[in-house]
């Protein structure tokens, strides 16, 4: 009887653990399989790798979330309250220009009837792409006779800047240089500054160099004739640097000698379009601004699901697809990458010569002026 007893008893005990054994690894399945939905302000530019199915599976898998990303225009993420449509706060904003994400940092300006700001819990400069601009071997080949270009191991730079520039202010002609099967003035191609934030960042570089590297609120003011009489003399400009690119490759030389664009959309092109890319790649020429400035993508974490985002980017693979597959150079001042990661030549390793990107009232200062 107590032998009967005794087993029942040890019987019991093993049914107990066997049920809790269930239940734990119920819940430590449930833990490792749940995930989060993080949900995100985001400016646009970098659509096509957010999108990118090798990404999501990286962070479903190694970060156990998915992300649901509205899409915002720089200036209403700065202007606005930050809040999904039903009413609650974003986990993070994914600005497309640093100029933004400093002036998001500080207060509200009340007299423009701005919303109050979320706490940055998490910020940095994320993604980051050189103003380059984008020629043709016969162009190109013109500008190193005229020492405004010079080559350096593949790598072409323009290395006369302001040369460059003042050419275009003077009005030279393309034929001044040697190019008779080019009609009209040199000239730069660029989205327009007044309504394009890749345009306004050109033209913030332009005013860098025609200030002699280094503005101030003097100098500044003295330029801004002088950035005007650019704008003038560029004509007519589209809005869209996607358009732009995608004019400059299907129109080519004749049509569009030089644009202005970021370092990031050959290789996009490249790797989304390689056919295109093969008929194009000899004949391209991709130069350097001496110096040039960064376009930086920020984020700005506003909760602890907004810190795992941010924490995505810092993953190796997550940098690699950006890099590889996008054009994206990650870390500080672009700094996680290898250029052998890329199928297009000419890319430098190492980016030094830059100027550091406007702050906000010089861009407001310059756009109402070119407007007006």
């Amino acid at each position: 009887m107590n032998k009967s007893i005794k087993g029942i008893g040890i019987g019991v005990l093993v049914l107990l653990i066997l049920i809790l054994g269930v239940i734990e690894g119920k819940k430590i399945f449930k833990e490792q399989t749940s995930t989060i939905t993080i949900y995100g302000a985001v400016g646009g530019g970098k659509e096509n790798l957010l999108e990118d199915e090798e990404f999501l599976q990286i962070v479903k898998k190694e970060f156990k979330a998915e992300v649901v990303n509205d899409t915002w225009s720089n200036g209403k993420l700065i202007v606005k309250d930050v809040v999904r449509e039903d009413g609650s706060k974003y986990d993070f904003i994914f600005f497309s220009d640093q100029r933004f994400y400093d002036y998001y940092k500080t207060p509200a300006n009340k007299e423009n009837n701005e919303a109050d700001r979320y706490t940055v819990l998490k910020g940095s400069l994320t993604l980051n792409t050189p103003v380059v601009i984008y020629s043709w071997d016969e162009v190109v080949d013109a500008l190193i006779k005229e020492e405004i270009v010079t080559e350096q191991n593949g790598v072409y730079y323009i290395t006369g800047m302001e040369k460059l520039l003042n050419y275009i202010l003077e009005g030279k002609t393309w034929s001044d240089i040697g190019l008779k099967t080019l009609y009209g003035k040199i000239n730069i191609d660029s989205t327009d500054p007044v309504t394009s934030s890749p345009g306004a960042t050109y033209y913030g570089l332009v005013a860098s160099i025609m200030a002699g590297g280094q503005l101030t609120d003097e100098n500044y003011k003295e330029i801004l004739p002088k950035l005007k009489e650019f704008y003038i003399k560029s004509g007519y400009m589209n809005n869209t640097p996607a358009d732009l690119f995608q004019l400059y490759l299907k129109t080519g030389m004749g049509a569009k000698p030089m644009i202005v664009d970021y370092e990031k959309s050959i290789i996009d092109f490249a790797n989304s379009n390689p056919d295109g890319y093969n008929q194009v790649k000899d004949r391209i020429r991709i130069l350097y601004p001496v110096p040039t400035i960064w376009n930086s993508h920020c984020i700005a974490s506003l909760s602890e699901n907004g810190n795992t985002y941010y924490d995505i980017f810092e993953n190796k693979d997550i940098q690699k697809i950006a890099w590889s597959k996008y054009g994206f150079r990650t870390g500080v001042t672009g700094g996680n990458y290898d250029v052998s990661d890329v199928i297009v030549k000419g890319i430098p390793q190492s980016i030094s010569a830059t100027v550091s990107s406007l702050k906000m009232n010089y861009y407001n200062e310059m756009i109402d002026y070119l407007k007006n």
